[in-house]
């Protein structure tokens, strides 16, 4: 009898991150990031490099030396990202790319890591009147909590989702659909979240939301008291009273200081809620889907009775308007002084056209948030806080796949930035689970130097683009987002 002896692959363990996957020939890792190629571990996404001559309608440059023509390349025009460079892990090494490149004739030095964030997230800002749910509200995606409600800003909802809680702090499936969903998000893909006792939004950064179902379109133009700072004049002399319904601050215009000031005789109305000064009401009704924010599909039920005695009579007209201008509705009080609906003047018309004009189309903005602390840093210098000191005194500037971000003051290196300023799939995932994202430390060379940075480690544009790097040699040119610095 034949012995027959099973073929064992050859695999060979991959340092990139902390789970260190063996992968055989051919074969990719868990995080789809990194791959075995002819017994070496190299990196399935090209170097991305941004080349400023794109944007300004020049040729994407030809890299890698199968087109290269040996011309020394350097200067501004040309970024080296993080994305597809490779990781620092396990952090004692130096940064994958550490760059020379002359700027207005001086020498920088730009450190270039794709780095492994366990404590992240991204704060959503979604245009919409609409509301999603209460504040503190729990947001759910794949029906796991993944981040919250939170403060809500003028004409947005806002959402906090991620951190490390969510990552690593709960359950093994709500650690890999908070992963799942961050890494969707901050690539600009759709993700549907729903709220706790609240309503289902498809977010995607740079495309309006779809609440419930229902696409918005614009995001409000201010609240009711602001919208009728801004329009009482349009409409003094073409209608009695105007009343702007709003979630937060409904107006009357009669009552309102812009009203006073044109002169606006009273109409003895009465608005159910809480008066805050005059003209501006607070709980009109509950938060919802209907009338500027509110729960209200009939804009009359905010209203009590008409007071004669304050200029309330037959005859008199009445617009109540959305925030947005989505909504309107035109009554005149009968012999009853009850408010009959009636066909909106055409006179009135552009004025309800110029509320909807001064909107804003609506919009989802994803921000990513993270802490680049902890060993990260030692793949730029060998004293790690003489680092953070630098970024936070101005001296290092950071960037996320070459997009500008906003450094938070205090301790550590807290940075958020703008994931539609970012080239396409910039960001990736580990199955610890975390997130990973790119970033770029750049600074003078001399105080790269102060620093203890790999000075030796420093290399040209010219020579990456021939030879690549630790993870291969793939190199690919895009245009900077626009916008970006």
């Amino acid at each position: 009898m034949t012995e027959k002896r099973r073929h064992r692959e050859e695999k060979i363990r991959c340092e990139a991150c902390p789970v260190m996957c063996y992968i055989a020939e051919g074969k990719v890792g868990a995080c789809d990031r990194y791959a075995n190629r002819g017994g070496r571990i190299l990196r399935r996404d090209p170097l991305t490099v941004l080349d400023r001559r794109i944007a300004e309608g020049g040729e994407i440059r030809p890299f890698l030396k199968s087109h290269w023509d040996g011309e020394v390349l350097g200067g501004d025009d040309l970024f080296v990202t993080a994305v597809g460079a490779g990781t620092t892990y396990p952090d004692y090494k130096p940064a994958p790319f550490i760059v020379s490149r002359e700027v207005d004739g001086a020498d920088f030095v730009t450190v270039v890591t794709e780095a492994i964030f366990s404590y992240c997230g991204v704060k959503v800002k979604i245009d919409t009147d609409r509301h999603l749910g209460r504040e503190g509200a729990v947001v759910r995606a794949a029906g796991e909590a993944v981040g919250l409600m939170i403060t809500a800003e003028y004409g947005s909802q806002m959402m906090s989702l991620g951190g490390v809680d969510h990552l690593t702090g709960g359950s093994k499936p709500e650690g890999r659909v908070t992963c799942d969903a961050l890494m969707r998000l901050c690539n600009r893909e759709a993700v549907e979240l729903s709220v706790d006792d609240g309503a289902t939004v498809i977010v995607q950064a740079g495309e309006a939301p779809v609440v419930d179902g229902h696409r918005e379109e614009r995001m409000r133009v201010g609240c009711g008291s602001a919208t009728i700072g801004m329009f009482a004049s349009q409409w003094r002399g073409l209608v009695d009273e105007v009343v702007v319904v709003d979630d937060h601050i409904t107006g009357v215009v009669s009552e309102h200081q812009a009203g006073k000031v044109l002169g606006w005789p009273p109409s003895g109305i009465r608005i159910r809620g809480r008066r805050s000064t005059p003209g501006r009401y607070f709980q009109v009704a509950g938060s919802g889907l209907g009338w500027g924010g509110t729960d209200i599909t009939d804009p009359l039920t905010i209203l009590g009775e008409w007071n004669p005695k304050t200029g309330a009579r037959p005859g008199l007209s009445l617009l109540m308007v959305s925030t947005t201008g989505e909504q309107w509705a035109y009554y005149v009080l009968d012999e009853d002084l009850a408010p009959q609906r009636a066909d909106l003047p055409e006179n009135l018309l552009a004025s309800v056209d110029l509320i909807a004009e001064n909107c804003e189309p609506a919009l989802c903005t994803v921000l990513f948030m993270g802490g680049a602390g902890g060993s990260l840093r030692s793949g730029v210098t060998r004293n790690p806080v003489r680092l953070t000191r630098s970024v936070q005194a101005l001296k290092t500037a950071v960037t996320c796949g070459g997009a500008p971000t906003y450094v938070w003051p205090g301790g550590g290196i807290t940075l958020m930035a703008d994931v539609t300023k970012m080239p396409d799939g910039s960001f990736g995932y580990v199955p610890t689970p975390a997130i990973v994202a790119p970033l770029e430390f750049t600074l003078r060379r001399e105080d790269y130097r102060a620093l203890g940075g790999h000075d030796d480690r420093v290399r040209r544009i010219d020579d990456i683009l021939e030879h690549g790097g630790e993870y291969g040699a793939d190199a690919r040119a895009v245009a900077p987002a626009r916008g970006r610095d």
